[in-house]
């Protein structure tokens, strides 16, 4: 299986604005996925920043500090949702949170609770801290109780530019010019990643405004490949 090639952070790829890009399917079809290829991915796999359909989840360690635990990314085994995103965010990232929610209930409604974990890393651990955290679930009405969520946290800025650009690559820049927020704001790419639990990624979806009926039907889709043991 081929490994992804780091392209820059913040490039085009990684924002979705490449200009006159057309949707092509891998010529060789990769090894380990449940789901086809993906129809609306901008470009081959390997030509983007972050993982995409039939690559490798780059490898991390991150603590939960809700859940008082270290969760590494080699240790999974169940179907995952992974994305990148900080709470002080008052636009994007609420609403990719909130859609998320939203899948959260529909994987509880089809008794898939305990065969789904989503992991929303923040990029912003200097005010992400667990209670930030806490009281975004809260806001948000995320089931902590469930199990099944854990906000990951970087120990510092450099850390979560080494997890979150480097190794996800999905980038971020800390900005102090932005009128959204005061102190410091960040640009930032916007990818959720739903990966099988053999650790290789079926979808890449782009955009806060994912369609939750959409990753809830591709979620069942790879839990009912991979049957409990």
């Amino acid at each position: 299986m081929r490994r992804r090639a780091l392209l820059g952070g913040m490039g085009a790829a990684a924002t979705g604005t490449v200009a006159g890009c057309t949707t092509r399917l891998l010529n060789d079809e990769p090894e380990g996925v449940v789901l086809e290829p993906q129809e609306d991915q901008i470009a081959d796999a390997e030509d983007l920043s972050y993982p995409a359909h039939g690559q490798p989840l780059p490898e991390f360690e991150l603590r939960a500090p809700l859940a008082g635990e270290t969760i590494a990314s080699e240790d999974l085994d169940r179907t995952a949702v992974v994305t990148a995103i900080f709470t002080s965010c008052p636009a994007e990232c609420g609403v990719l949170l909130h859609r998320l929610v939203g899948v959260q209930r529909r994987v509880d409604e089809a008794g898939l609770t305990d065969s789904v974990v989503f992991l929303p890393i923040t990029f912003d651990p200097e005010r992400d801290d667990a209670r930030a955290l806490r009281e975004n679930a809260e806001s948000l009405g995320v089931d902590l109780e469930a199990g099944n969520w854990h906000y990951l946290r970087p120990e510092s800025p450099a850390d979560a530019e080494a997890v979150v650009e480097d190794r996800l690559g999905i980038g971020f820049e800390r900005t102090t010019e932005s009128e959204r927020i005061e102190g410091y704001d960040f640009t930032h790419a916007v990818v959720t990643l739903l990966v099988n639990p053999d650790g290789v990624v079926e979808r890449a979806y782009r955009g806060e405004t994912i369609d939750r009926d959409r990753v809830a039907d591709d979620v069942a889709a790879v839990v009912d490949a991979f049957p409990a043991e």
